[in-house]
């Protein structure tokens, strides 16, 4: 059992990621894992994401607050709890739109190279 206390999560620097502070859960700098990796977002009113797409399919959960969700096909506000897949090569921003710090899960395989 690999167990990553919230408090102690390694940070990470994604590109494109602005307003945000990113947090390993479990996978690369975490610990082990094989095929997938979890992180968080702390979101900041008005932090976003650029609109990117990834070879692999993304899920999100938001844990506090709302994100709005914006893709080619328009945009969705997910509350707490509500979750969210984007498709392999889906482009996506994430944006927080209120006054209030957001929280958001993010699950992802890793990148086959």
């Amino acid at each position: 059992m690999n167990v990553t206390r919230f408090p102690r999560a390694p940070q990470y620097f994604p590109p494109s990621h602005f307003g945000m502070r990113c947090l390993r859960l479990q996978g690369h700098e975490a610990g082990p894992a094989s095929d997938l990796w979890m992180g968080v977002s702390i979101i900041e009113p008005g932090g976003h994401t650029s609109s990117d797409a990834s070879p692999v399919e993304k899920h999100y959960v938001v844990l506090e607050g709302a994100v709005t969700v914006v893709t080619a096909e328009g945009e969705c506000v997910l509350q707490r709890h509500d979750s969210c897949r984007l498709a392999p090569g889906e482009s996506r921003k994430l944006e927080n739109r209120t006054q209030s710090t957001a929280l958001i899960l993010l699950a992802m395989p890793f990148v086959q190279r």
